[in-house]
């Protein structure tokens, strides 16, 4: 019987189940509780497992089967993204103001749907940047920051987190000056987590939760706390 293993801050920041006793339903929770301390965090990504909840809940541990990735090679460069990328005159930039683009990605959308970034996981991903392993995306117009994106790489992989657009195209911008970034730095995958029409239109597609453990383990550096 799959039930989900809580967790308690003081446990050891690698305690987590086996990947196989995710629930089906809602597919992939795997844990609640413990911590968002640097070392957990990196022990969670390591074994493909990401922190999404909202306020007022827990800590979840999720890692949904198939998932999500976006492999640099197949990303999709539209004609509409190419002119863009040519002409809008948007700048792009690597870790400028990593705080404004988890802002950015925290701040209400325009359905006016609230966010998941809590405060506690924008202090948590402040201190992964500050320790080297989570990196911003940036896209700016007018030497404003309109769009970007966050998240994490260890090793060969990166973690997709968020990315938010004030200027239309803006978040592909970023996207695209990302895969750029994996290209040249020898990143074989993107983490996109879960499925979205807008992720599978720029070239996204689903894995077996299996192959992208095998992924993990070929392609990730033991990370350090």
């Amino acid at each position: 019987m799959k039930t989900i293993t809580w967790l308690s801050p003081q446990d050891a920041p690698e305690r987590f189940p086996p990947l196989e006793r995710a629930l089906d339903e809602p597919q992939g929770l795997l844990a609640a509780g413990g911590d968002l301390s640097p070392a957990r965090l990196l022990a969670a990504y390591e074994r493909g497992i990401f922190p999404w909840y909202s306020p007022g809940q827990p800590v979840l541990w999720w890692s949904p089967d198939p998932r999500a990735v976006l492999y640099p090679e197949e990303f999709r460069c539209s004609r509409s993204l190419a002119k863009t990328l040519r002409n809008r005159g948007f700048e792009t930039f690597i870790d400028r103001d990593f705080a404004a683009v988890v802002s950015g990605c925290a701040a209400p959308r325009a359905t006016g749907l609230g966010t998941w970034i809590t405060p506690e996981m924008r202090a948590a991903y402040l201190e992964l940047h500050r320790s080297g392993h989570a990196h911003s995306f940036e896209t700016y117009l007018g030497g404003r920051l309109v769009g970007g994106l966050y998240g994490v790489r260890l090793g060969g992989v990166f973690f997709g987190e968020s990315m938010f657009s004030y200027e239309r195209d803006s978040s592909k911008v970023a996207l695209a000056r990302l895969v750029e970034f994996c290209r040249a730095e020898g990143i074989i995958v993107i983490d996109c987590q879960l499925s979205s029409r807008h992720l599978t239109s720029l070239g996204s597609r689903l894995i077996p939760r299996s192959a992208f453990q095998d992924l993990l383990r070929l392609h990730i550096n033991p990370p350090r706390a």
